[in-house]
């Protein structure tokens, strides 16, 4: 089935209408060399492609960027801010126990406007290929491994359990989405308790569940 292009600011009716010769916004560029990124590779983000899908001409692209390396930064600033930055303030939420905030982790792998997993899994495949793309995924998995193992200290979990549990739970998380397993959302909410006990060591709070399974439902529903 033929994939459809996001859709353009211009044709969104609760968005303010454009005015004068402006087509297509900054916002419309990311939109689509996201979705490009992910669907086919940085290797067909190209100027003149990218403008033909939007049907306007290359030169509305220098409004808002320099050249395709402003594009390309743009977009892993985008990433970071979308899939790093989140997860970081995840962690750093108030929790009363270690389940809650071991929870509040997970719920950016059940919302799509906190983490998106096609975007990240496609600047990783990138980096195999740039060396400073490289180096800015070192530089985010060591910020996420730090929050999550911020917030095991924070419970009270001495340094080196810290340390291993936050790599357990964090490569764990990116491999559940490098395997793209193929699991209801019953099924994966029904495996949470076990997980939370797993992860922490501790039978977690049955408020806690509840909470974090209505949290899931209710972003399920919006997709």
């Amino acid at each position: 089935m033929k994939r459809s292009a996001p859709p353009l600011v211009r044709d969104d009716p609760d968005r303010e209408p454009l005015v004068g010769n402006i087509k297509v916004t900054r916002e419309d560029w990311l939109n689509l060399a996201r979705d490009v990124l992910v669907h086919e590779g940085v290797g067909e983000l190209k100027i003149l492609t990218l403008s033909a899908r939007l049907t306007v001409s290359r030169s509305s692209f220098y409004w808002y960027f320099k050249n395709r390396k402003d594009l390309l930064d743009a977009l892993l600033d985008q990433w970071e801010a979308r899939n790093t930055q989140t997860i970081v303030d995840q962690c750093a939420l108030p929790s009363g126990s270690i389940s809650e905030a071991v929870s509040n982790f997970f719920r950016c792998f059940v919302s799509e406007t906190l983490f998106d997993p096609g975007l990240d899994f496609a600047v990783r495949e990138w980096a195999r290929r740039d060396e400073a793309v490289r180096l800015r995924i070192d530089a985010a998995d060591a910020a996420r491994l730090a929050a999550v193992t911020g917030l095991f200290r924070r419970h009270g979990f001495s340094d080196y359990d810290a340390d291993t549990r936050a790599r357990i739970v964090y490569f764990m998380q990116i491999g559940y989405h490098a395997l793209e397993l193929r699991e209801t959302l019953d099924q994966r909410l029904d495996r949470a308790p076990g997980f939370l006990r797993g992860f922490t060591g501790e039978d977690p709070d049955p408020e806690v569940v509840a909470g974090f399974a209505a949290f899931a439902r209710s972003r399920h529903a919006k997709t």
